[in-house]
């Protein structure tokens, strides 16, 4: 009889392994789950919010086909100018170079691509390179875009300061024969804010680190003068 009892207690025991060892594999398998849907619901996300930032702005006429310039002339060499608003380098070398690129594409010979990127903001106390690059994609919007920018140079405030203010720069595009209520519309509402946020996060991706940087055909451009930018498209136009 006690060997029975003895039996049935060993065998209950088995059973409450048993049962134990199921409850433990499927307190397993719904956490896995669980985790699996966190996972795929956090990569689902990410990549929503990712599509969204880089496709949520408002390119202005005139960009090229991913939106991340403004294009002059139609040459079989491609030469891309990043360059700031704020950027003494840059106007430097608008001052000394911008007129060989103006004479590349009216030729033919290049077709150059401006990418008004907003690198220095940190030496504004307004964002000056956000605005001043937006208010180009006004400009662009108007048919302007080059005659803005080289007007932007030409008035450009000094480092560490407030800037131009959004009046001035309307007043700048007024000059150089914008439409004063629409383009300063476009300035006012920050239209292409978002495009030169795009604008810039692209350089950024695209391991653009100062300004100006000048590719042609995609190489660095080491020579920026007028002899130098001349010499690299002939050499890349064979």
């Amino acid at each position: 009889m006690s060997s029975r009892k003895g039996q049935r207690d060993a065998a209950r025991v088995v059973r409450q392994q048993l049962a134990r060892e199921r409850r433990r594999r499927r307190t397993i398998w719904v956490s896995a789950a669980a985790v699996a849907v966190l996972v795929i619901a956090g990569l689902i996300g990410w990549a929503a919010l990712s599509s969204q930032q880089s496709d949520d702005f408002t390119t202005p006429p005139g960009a090229n086909a991913d939106g991340t310039g403004i294009v002059t002339g139609g040459g079989p060499v491609t030469i891309d100018v990043y360059e700031d608003f704020l950027c003494p380098a840059c106007n430097q070398f608008e001052q000394t170079s911008g007129s060989t690129l103006e004479q590349l594409a009216a030729e033919n010979k290049a077709k150059v691509v401006y990418h008004p990127v907003a690198y220095l903001n940190r030496f504004s106390t307004t964002g000056y390179s956000t605005r001043s690059s937006a208010a180009s994609g006004c400009a662009a919007a108007g048919g302007k875009f080059h005659e803005y920018a080289k007007a932007l140079f030409a008035k450009q405030p000094p480092e560490g300061g407030a800037g131009l203010s959004d009046d001035e720069l309307i007043d700048i595009g007024a000059d150089v024969g914008l439409d004063r209520a629409s383009f300063g519309g476009c300035v006012k509402d920050g239209t292409y804010k978002t495009w030169t946020e795009h604008v810039t996060e692209e350089a950024s991706r695209s391991n653009i680190t100062g300004t100006p940087t000048i590719l042609v055909n995609g190489q660095p451009l080491a020579d920026r003068s007028p002899q130098g930018i001349t010499a690299a498209v002939a050499a890349a136009g064979k």
